[in-house]
């Protein structure tokens, strides 16, 4: 039988209740954020009238109630908002943006031109609310540089994790130079992020090492806006896959294989790819295998929407393109239904860069429309992307001992999914970026 505990114990035991429960010290300079609801990224509840106490670039608390700011304090009021970590795309490309010219920029733009526009995209993103991304996928490494960058606090732009260049095969989706005239047509290889069997692709895994890269893109299949005649086909032999993976493992490298093909899909799945990108012909034998080996899928359905549409459009795209486009986009979201019922991984991921920077709250809306809970949708680019992206530990909720990336929206987004495009809030590192 346990003693009982003496007096003294038990108000000890009590006062160290209290001061778990009571809110903490003030000090000059703490940010008290008022929100009407809290989504915290983890929790299927949502919390009515909290704090978020802001001290530097980390969140120290979180409050039921609106405490009142003392001297020093400074208080943001978003009593009419709903309050989120953070959000997290896991597929963008800030380089680049698609459209009519985007075929001949390659030709007139030089890397400083692409570095300029990169700057204003990775701005769009950020006060779209969309604090880390990955890009995956660039022209003249200038993701490398656009992250260095903003990591120093020379330019606004969301944490960037970076693939740089994609690895691809002769003439594959990637290949900087398909449809080239011959007479300007250069025979690019592992550097330049063009590789043919596995020696050389264990090259260009080490050569984005070098050039600084934080993750590995590989183009497992053909793609919809290359000037290529396939979107799916297989574009790597298996021993190539397996030891850019087994390569990539080396330096600590996620690997992200794009992929609308099965065939080529199933080959990045069985050779340890940590995601599929698009996935659009996707079956029961690739979800099975994904379910397996514990493969990630971001769907990207607004690229395929957006995709779909601007085909309509006599001269938007080379005609090649153009037939890939109006066979494959629509198919994405079906694609994501199933991948979704069937228990597959899923993390957000737009390919904004397809479609314009700053929409990729899009992205949400399809999804719902796709059979997914709001809530679910929500978590996929918080806590989710976070665990998927390996930085959990930071970001990804609001919770105290966190970075302090936050986003608000107006009203309700459970309600009305379509508010996760009207940010009206954004701080990222406890810096406040945007406010109503």
């Amino acid at each position: 039988m346990m003693p009982r505990p003496s007096s003294a114990h038990a108000l000890a035991a009590g006062l160290a209740t209290l001061l778990l429960a009571a809110p903490l010290a003030a000090e000059p300079g703490d940010l008290l954020i008022h929100a009407g609801r809290l989504i915290d990224g983890v929790s299927a509840d949502v919390r009515d009238t909290v704090t978020v106490r802001v001290r530097g670039d980390a969140i120290v608390e979180v409050v039921d109630g609106h405490l009142s700011p003392v001297e020093g304090e400074h208080m943001i009021d978003l009593s009419g908002h709903t309050l989120l970590p953070g959000l997290m795309d896991m597929h963008t490309h800030l380089t680049s943006e698609s459209g009519p010219a985007a075929y001949v920029d390659t030709f007139r733009l030089n890397p400083a031109d692409y570095a300029y526009r990169a700057m204003g995209n990775a701005g769009r993103t950020l006060n779209a609310g969309f604090t880390t991304v990955r890009d995956l996928g660039d022209s003249h490494n200038v993701s490398i540089s656009l992250r260095n960058a903003i990591n120093a606090g020379l330019v606004e732009g969301p944490r960037i994790h970076t693939a740089a260049k994609s690895i691809a095969t002769t003439g594959g989706h990637a290949d900087p130079t398909n449809g080239w005239a011959d007479h300007i047509r250069y025979r690019p290889g592992p550097m330049q992020g063009v590789v043919n069997g596995p020696y050389a692709a264990r090259e260009a895994v080490r050569q984005r090492y070098k050039d600084g890269a934080d993750l590995i893109k590989v183009t497992a299949t053909g793609g919809v806006l290359s000037v290529a005649a396939s979107g799916d086909n297989a574009q790597f032999m298996a021993d190539e896959l397996e030891e850019i993976v087994a390569t990539a493992r080396d330096y600590g490298f996620q690997v992200a294989a794009h992929a609308h093909g099965r065939d080529g899909m199933l080959r990045a799945v069985l050779a340890g790819v940590d995601s599929i990108e698009h996935g659009t012909y996707m079956d029961e034998t690739v979800i099975a295998a994904m379910r397996e080996q514990g493969t990630w899928y971001v769907p990207t359905i607004l690229a395929g929407r957006w995709v779909s549409e601007k085909a309509e459009i006599d001269g938007f795209f080379p005609e090649i393109v153009r037939i890939k486009a109006r066979t494959i986009g629509p198919l994405i979201q079906a694609t994501f239904t199933r991948a979704f019922e069937g228990g597959v991984n899923i993390v957000f991921g737009t390919d904004s860069g397809v479609s314009p920077h700053g929409e990729n709250a899009r992205e949400f809306e399809l999804m719902v429309e796709g059979g997914m809970p709001p809530m679910t949708a929500i978590q996929s680019a918080t806590s989710v992307a976070a665990r998927f992206l390996g930085v959990d530990d930071r970001l990804g909720r609001v919770e105290g001992g966190l970075l302090a990336d936050l986003v608000a929206v107006p009203g309700n987004p459970l309600d009305d999914i379509s508010l996760m495009g009207q940010v009206e809030f954004v701080m990222k590192d406890g810096r406040i970026i945007r406010q109503p």
